[in-house]
């Protein structure tokens, strides 16, 4: 067995020459994890919002169901998608199951009440902050939605990066629909799992790197966020 200090060296020579089944995984990963941030913003954004400004019957039911699917197991998110997608499934004629569009899905289902939650706190907050003014102006609720919507951009950006930060690092549901198909469904985390378990711990390593550089700079990112609105906030005090 290798020792660690070769292991590390062969895991950076992979990241520098940019091996060509590295590069494939990590675009994979992207493409996977970016496409269920976009779907999840489009359904969770609005959702969030009419949450945040509305008051309805059944609106703390949805609340607090939000608050409950934000953690949600991923392997029984993986779980009831397989029973969906397989062959004997109601949704088995999609073929589906084992393809980059069913680890969308799940990656979708599993961060989409990340955003939609935190839009709502976000949105709900701005609201009651504005509530006097809006009254003064006579402004329509629905009227509301788009400046505060606006004036909640960077917060809602941080939303989103906390549902990419989810969704990245997901291994539970992707697996299981995903089947880890070489060339085809194999993402970061899956790939980590396997090649450690085979010994080929070189390409695991070099993968961990990048997925902790990747999660490192979307934490990053998120603190500069709210260090930019916190000096802001000071600015306008």
């Amino acid at each position: 067995m290798q020792d660690s200090s070769s292991i590390f060296l062969t895991a950076f020579q992979l990241i520098a020459e940019l091996d060509s089944d590295l590069v494939e995984i990590v675009l994979l990963s992207l493409q996977v994890s970016l496409t269920a941030v976009l779907i999840s913003t489009i359904i969770a954004i609005p959702v969030g919002a009419v949450l945040g400004t509305y008051n309805f019957r059944g609106r703390g039911f949805i609340i607090g169901v939000l608050n409950a699917l934000m953690g949600l197991p991923p392997v029984v998110v993986g779980l009831m998608l397989y029973l969906m997608f397989s062959r004997s499934g109601p949704l088995g004629d999609l073929n589906l199951l084992f393809t980059s569009k069913a680890m969308i899905i799940a990656q979708t289902i599993l961060i989409t009440p990340i955003i939609a939650s935190l839009t709502q706190q976000t949105i709900e907050d701005l609201y009651h902050h504005h509530a006097e003014q809006f009254k003064a102006l006579g402004a329509a609720t629905h009227k509301t939605l788009l400046p505060l919507l606006w004036d909640a951009r960077t917060s809602l950006f941080t939303a989103l990066l906390a549902g990419f930060g989810r969704a990245s690092a997901e291994v539970g549901a992707v697996i299981i629909v995903g089947g880890n198909i070489n060339h085809v469904t194999r993402v970061m985390t899956t790939t980590i799992a396997l090649e450690t378990s085979k010994g080929n711990l070189e390409l695991a390593m070099a993968l961990g790197i990048i997925l902790l550089t990747i999660s490192f700079s979307v934490t990053c990112l998120m603190m500069l966020i709210r260090h930019h609105q916190s000096d802001r906030k000071l600015r306008l005090a």
